[in-house]
């Protein structure tokens, strides 16, 4: 008996063992945002087990106003984020080494959306208005398209007055600002249900006005890189959102469901996020793997701003295709 039980003890202690040798690996993800269908490919790729299937846990954690991603992964809260590139190499230049892993989003999502009664009609008729703009490293996309116009920006003659806008569109509902910044996918149709028609709408896109940079983009600290598990551990968690991203494009009204369902706050909307979706789709089709037209673009416009330009000079080093080849 007391074989048999030394036995069963062994054969235990050999299980634990094998099954922590196995146990998966922690992943943490910062996001640029709210839970909302802009980062779908994540929360499907959790939910349908495709982190799991790359021995991952994955724990996604929900952006907002008070959160930069940068100082996130610099004070080691998240081993990758989403942000915005031109954000991503501003802090680069200002020292903090983010390295462009992947980039899921294909295409820019970012308008500037006017009132048609304010007037404005083409960038030509930019001075002497109000523009809402966003800040926390989304204005340097705003900031690069007035350098290249050669408009100021500081509510001077000839300038624009730029209002530092919050993340909603009351600035263009009440008439304090002429036009807004907005995303094709989320606060334009903020606007539209707000009850102003499309015909009563003046958009501009950034990438019809030539000056879009790339934005969600997933992004490590350049340190990291030099070790082999984490690049192996990275690669997996490309490869699973990847996955995540293409059956989100193929299941548009599913993948908005599961965004809802991973909305802890209960704010998002059936209606909202599945009409999301559809936009999201368009931006994230033909993505993934940076191309490095779109980044030597983005590096353009960000370096034309003037006098006062994002960055002043081209960085060195800021992506890698190292974890996508190791993925795919």
């Amino acid at each position: 008996m007391k074989r048999k039980i030394s036995t069963l003890v062994a054969a235990l202690a050999l299980g634990l063992v094998s099954m922590s040798a196995v146990a998966a690996d922690q992943v943490t993800l910062q996001l640029k945002w709210v839970t909302q269908a802009q980062f779908a490919g994540y929360f499907v790729a959790k939910d349908k087990g495709f982190y799991k299937d790359e021995n991952l846990d994955v724990t996604i954690k929900p952006g907002g106003p008070d959160v930069a991603p940068p100082q996130v992964i610099a004070g080691g809260g998240a081993d990758v984020i989403i942000d915005w590139m031109p954000s991503a190499l501003a802090s680069r230049e200002k020292g903090l080494p983010l390295v462009n892993i992947a980039q899921p989003f294909k295409r820019s999502g970012m308008m500037l959306t006017c009132r048609k009664d304010s007037g404005v009609k083409t960038p030509q008729d930019f001075p002497g208005r109000t523009l809402g703009v966003w800040f926390y490293g989304n204005e340097y996309p705003f900031l690069s398209w007035m350098g290249r116009l050669n408009i100021p920006t500081d509510g001077s003659s000839g300038g624009v007055t730029v209002l530092k806008q919050g993340f909603n569109v009351d600035p263009i509902l009440q008439k304090q600002a002429d036009c807004v910044s907005t995303m094709t996918y989320n606060e334009y149709w903020q606007i539209i249900d707000a009850g102003l028609g499309s015909d009563e709408l003046v958009t501009f896109k950034y990438e019809d006005q030539g000056v879009a940079t790339l934005e969600d983009g997933l992004y490590v600290l350049e340190k990291n890189l030099a070790d082999p598990a984490f690049v192996d551990k990275m690669a997996r968690f490309v490869r699973a959102s990847m996955k995540g991203w293409a059956w989100a494009r193929e299941n548009s009204d599913a993948a908005a469901d599961i965004v809802l369902e991973n909305d802890e706050t209960g704010a998002q909307t059936e209606n909202h996020q599945r009409r999301m979706m559809g936009e999201i789709n368009k931006l994230t089709a033909g993505g993934g793997k940076l191309d490095e037209v779109d980044y030597e673009r983005t590096v353009a416009t960000l370096m034309s701003g003037g006098s006062d330009p994002v960055i002043s000079k081209a960085p060195s080093g800021a992506w890698s295709h190292a974890i996508w080849d190791a993925a795919f």
